[in-house]
């Protein structure tokens, strides 16, 4: 299996301590892989990070935005793959806190390349920036890898720009190194362990945990919503693809669902529903927010099937059962909830295998 090629390698996380990062830590750890994670973050309450911490062989505390420090750690860990992760995901957030986005997602992510250019080993870096990164028109098709850059709140324009630097990284520093560099667009990832703020499935679980009403303020936007495990795959595909083929070096892949259907922020909400008892939310579309957030988003991903043989698994129903369940499970008994973590990428990566990885 592809996958076995991880095993016994030393893998660089940035931001492993957030929703991605812990499960792909945990992912890693079970292939076999030596797992480093850099993180400046304090992990949320509830933290997935704090059950499956175990799983690293060192955990890093270290500011993206330190130069000095992102230099020094990779220096160290000395790492045969990267996946940067580490950024301000938040669009409402970059509203109030520009200046921190933009630190975290460019100049972040030019401290790690200005680390990765001192590395005289053979190494894959994975670079993920997000859907966002693209101009968005309101277009009903999907954003392609080729389609115009850019962002019109500013993490979505902090994300384009990140997309930029890389480019231009790849052509002056990286064209004739041992680093292979790859970004890796998704957005809207779902699934059990996310406890961040201003977010769809915690703001509702937390909520209806308590016998609490949510407002849903944009019951009709559509997303490319996806299950964390999804892109994580598309990811740790890419950088086997990119150890064996150096002509991706510098290319970007979209990781998203099909195309077919798409379903708004309410169909979530209801199919959540099916597994959750006495559940409350109210719709209230016309109030006016504080921050801009466009209502249509896709990703055509025909680049990541023609060239790395990927797909995304899951069907709209499959994706939300195994978030609602994973949920349900951890207010069950939260101290177990390691275990739902792994049997999750258990389950997923047989149906993974036997799609994406058939000769």
């Amino acid at each position: 299996m592809i996958f076995e090629k991880f095993k016994n390698k030393k893998v660089l996380i940035t931001g492993h301590t957030g929703f991605k990062g812990s499960w792909l830590s945990t992912c890693l750890s079970i292939m076999g892989a030596r797992v480093f994670g850099i993180s400046n973050n304090v992990p949320t309450t509830p933290s997935h990070f704090e059950n499956i911490k175990k799983f690293l062989e060192k955990d890093f505390r270290g500011d993206i935005r330190n130069a000095s420090r992102i230099k020094e750690l990779v220096k160290e860990v000395q790492p045969d793959y990267v996946f940067h992760l580490a950024a301000q995901s938040l669009v409402k957030k970059s509203y109030s806190d520009p200046i921190l986005t933009w630190e975290t997602n460019l100049m972040g992510t030019i401290n790690l390349l200005e680390g990765l250019s001192e590395l005289k080993k053979k190494c894959i870096a994975i670079l993920i920036t997000s859907d966002k990164c693209y101009e968005n028109l309101e277009w009903v098709w999907g954003y392609r890898e080729t389609d115009r850059l850019g962002g019109a709140d500013p993490y979505s324009a902090s994300k384009a720009a990140a997309e930029i630097a890389i480019n231009s990284y790849v052509k002056s520093y990286f064209s004739k190194s041992n680093i292979s560099i790859a970004s890796a667009r998704a957005g809207n990832v779902i699934g059990g362990g996310d406890w961040s703020e201003y977010r769809l499935i915690p703001d509702c679980v937390k909520a209806w945990s308590k016998k609490e009403t949510v407002v849903l303020r944009r019951p009709n936007s559509t997303r490319p919503w996806q299950h964390v495990l999804e892109p994580l795959g598309g990811y740790l595909m890419l950088a086997n693809k990119l150890y064996e083929n150096r002509d991706l070096h510098g290319e970007s892949f979209n990781f998203g669902p099909s195309l077919n259907k798409n379903f708004t922020v309410l169909d979530v909400v209801n199919e959540i529903a099916i597994n959750w008892n006495d559940i409350k939310f109210i719709t209230q579309s016309n109030l006016e927010d504080d921050f801009h957030e466009c209502n249509l988003l896709k990703l055509n991903c025909d680049k990541a099937l023609q060239y790395l043989n990927w797909s995304s698994c899951l069907n709209f129903e499959q994706t939300i059962n195994y978030t609602s369940h994973w949920y349900m499970k951890y207010y069950e008994n939260p101290c177990n909830i390691e275990e739902t973590t792994k049997i999750q990428i258990s389950e997923y990566f047989k149906i993974f295998n036997n799609k994406n990885l058939k000769v």
